[in-house]
């Protein structure tokens, strides 16, 4: 009975904010339908545990009930990051440790995007190789530098991950002659939340565009699997924010191991 109790609150408390407001609704507004203590309550019911519930259910709200990144206006970044979402398979085929996957439909959007937000506001860009392709061939953009995989002597492809891509976005900032400043983060929609988080957590002030709709349709042809469907991605995103979030979690329980 508590699950179905509680499977009906979710549903309320999702739809809710959808049904008052064709804007995507803030976090606090979301809460505030009363989910969060409903959540805390079944699951101190369930684990006999109050104390270990009130630790778990914020983790549990943000990482599967909460999408949206925190947003600035352009006006307030210092440059553009822009990380890819999927690929294509080869056109060629050959062996696809060492021919470079295409870049794929969705990270054309994904330039698109860019473009726009650059229009708006003109400053250096640091973009996923997928997507930096499209922004030399289809917009003859400048100041753009470009992530590429790791290509090692005997010519295999290593591509990078998010937080491969900040790190290397870091280095390149830390040689920026005003310091590394404000990052504006584009990403797939799905993604755009841990593509933000992961650029702060590598030490860099980063926000979403605000005013600016992220691309969203999958490409069901995607040479990652997990990028093909929506469902699957979710999944596929939760267990990445809570494999950093564990990491995290250890490290501040246990500083010295």
């Amino acid at each position: 009975m508590k699950r179905r109790d509680f499977a009906a609150a979710l549903t309320a408390g999702v739809a809710a904010p959808a049904l008052l407001s064709a804007t995507p609704a803030s976090a606090a507004d979301r809460s505030a339908t009363g989910l969060l203590p409903h959540m805390r309550a079944v699951l101190a019911s369930e684990l006999d545990d109050r104390n270990t519930a009130e630790v778990l259910i914020p983790h549990v709200y943000d990482v599967g009930l909460d999408w949206h990144p925190e947003t600035a206006p352009p006006a307030e970044c210092d440059f553009v990051v822009a990380y890819a979402f999927g690929n294509r398979p080869p056109v060629g085929g050959g062996d696809p440790t060492k021919v470079r996957y295409e870049p794929g439909p969705v990270n054309e959007q994904l330039a698109d995007t860019v473009a726009k937000v650059r229009a708006r506001r003109d400053v250096p860009v640091y973009a996923q190789w997928e997507i930096a392709r499209f922004l030399d061939s289809k917009y003859g953009m400048s100041d753009v530098t470009s992530m590429e995989p790791v290509i090692a002597p005997d010519g295999s492809i290593t591509y990078l991950s998010t937080d491969g891509v900040a790190a290397q976005v870091l280095e390149a900032r830390m040689k920026a002659p005003g310091g590394i400043g404000t990052a504006c983060v584009i990403g797939f929609r799905d993604h755009h939340k841990r593509c933000v988080q992961t650029t702060r957590d590598r030490g860099m002030k980063a926000y979403a565009p605000h005013g600016f709709a992220m691309p969203h349709t999958y490409d069901s042809e995607s040479g990652q699997a997990w990028t093909r469907r929506r469902d699957l991605y979710l999944v596929h995103d939760m267990l990445a924010q809570w494999t950093v979030l564990h990491a995290k979690q250890i490290a501040e329980a246990y500083p010295n191991g």
